[in-house]
């Protein structure tokens, strides 16, 4: 009798198993856009525990805008980084995933909105301001006498303006100046029509899947609500995101992700925002499962 482990049929059989065996376990790259006034090194501990849990995934975390040149404007970052997660889209034409922390996720967000032809699978917003910040502890590392309440005669000028904290500053006070002066978050916001608006939305709608995760007990995302695109009205009362106008009317494709099942959001208690990309147990929960 032939030994069947001896016949061409059995080694091609061993192949064809393994060739899909390493197709099952294989990931798609993942790009990590880090926060404000840090830098990659940052951004190592997820790093390591995305590739200890996915073996294989391909991480790349950027390094430009490190430290106080994370203060530069929106427009300039986003178009640098842009430029960058784009070759990384050429060179894995199959897919590949986005991560950003805190002032990266909103970058990163503007990313896909200026670059539509990106090839991001899934997008992660982890803490991030997307609906602009109104709060000042974080600031006054470098801005130590500004409050609140007087912020916006900073902010909202053209020397304001040439910082990547100004350009997404929301006032909601001073609604009347946040429109003439914001040079950023207006526009990718869509509250603001543009040439782009169009390009804009579609960054975001063809998205796999966009996950938003913030909680209360963020302290520096104020309100932490605008980690998932929630925001103050004028009297300092929060509008959740499905309520407000930037949702209603799909000015950039948040109903339409959601209507389709591709919109996830997590709130979790209990994480201070300097946590949210070193506490392992919620990078397990609520980031490896998003990244195929």
């Amino acid at each position: 009798m032939t030994d069947i482990k001896c016949t061409p049929f059995y080694y091609l059989l061993i192949i064809f198993l393994l060739v899909n065996l390493i197709k099952c376990k294989s990931y798609y790259p993942v790009v990590i856009i880090h926060g404000v006034l840090t830098g990659s090194d940052s951004m190592e501990q997820i790093s390591s525990r995305i590739q200890e849990a996915h073996p294989g995934t391909q991480i790349f975390n950027t390094p430009r805008y490190a430290g106080w040149s994370s203060l530069e404007p929106m427009w300039h970052q986003v178009e640098e980084i842009g430029e960058d997660l784009m070759a990384i889209s050429a060179a894995f034409p199959e897919g590949i995933n986005l991560l950003g922390y805190s002032q990266g996720g909103l970058l990163a967000r503007a990313i896909l909105q200026r670059f539509p032809q990106h090839n991001v699978r899934t997008f992660i917003s982890l803490s991030s301001p997307q609906a602009g910040q109104y709060g000042t502890k974080f600031l006054h590392l470098f801005f130590p006498d500004l409050v609140c309440e007087t912020a916006y005669e900073l902010f909202y000028s053209k020397v304001g303006q040439h910082t990547s904290v100004g350009n997404y500053w929301n006032d909601p006070y001073h609604q009347e100046l946040y429109f003439k002066y914001s040079k950023f978050l207006p526009f990718v916001n869509n509250e603001e029509q543009s040439v782009n608006t169009t390009d804009y939305k579609l960054g975001l709608t063809k998205l796999k899947k966009l996950v938003l995760i913030g909680g209360p007990d963020d302290g520096v995302i104020t309100p932490w609500q605008s980690s998932q695109f929630g925001f103050y009205q004028f009297n300092e009362t929060v509008v959740e995101m499905r309520d407000r106008e930037i949702y209603r009317t799909d000015a950039i494709g948040l109903k339409t992700l959601d209507k389709a099942k591709k919109l996830n959001i997590h709130t979790v208690p209990g994480i201070p925002h300097d946590q949210w990309h070193k506490n392992m147990t919620l990078v397990d929960l609520y980031i490896l499962p998003y990244l195929d």
